[in-house]
């Protein structure tokens, strides 16, 4: 099954806040790991998270993670943040079951 990619605006606001090398890999890795399969979870690049129901997902890229759920058909991409930053952006930002 062939899922849609959204951006939130925010997300599309830290793509370009990437620098170029890690927006063209964020860009191949959302393609190849999210397209076809966003909720296959494995060890080293997608993890489904825990107690929260926003965002349900985290793909890691590098230091770069990509946070995302998923709905039917569709993946919306919420934030794409250092690793650096991602405790406090989920803090902020996530919302409990």
């Amino acid at each position: 099954m062939r899922y849609e990619i959204i951006f939130a605006p925010q997300a599309v606001e830290d793509v370009r806040n990437l620098r170029a090398h890690l927006r063209s890999a964020v860009r191949d890795e959302i393609e190849a790991h999210l397209r076809h399969a966003p909720t296959r979870v494995s060890k080293s690049r997608i993890k489904r998270l825990s107690g929260l129901a926003r965002p349900q997902f985290r793909l890691r890229i590098g230091d770069v993670r990509v946070f995302y759920d998923v709905a039917e058909s569709t993946v919306e991409i919420l934030a794409v943040i250092e690793k650096s930053e991602a405790a406090e952006w989920l803090k902020r930002e996530g919302t409990p079951e």
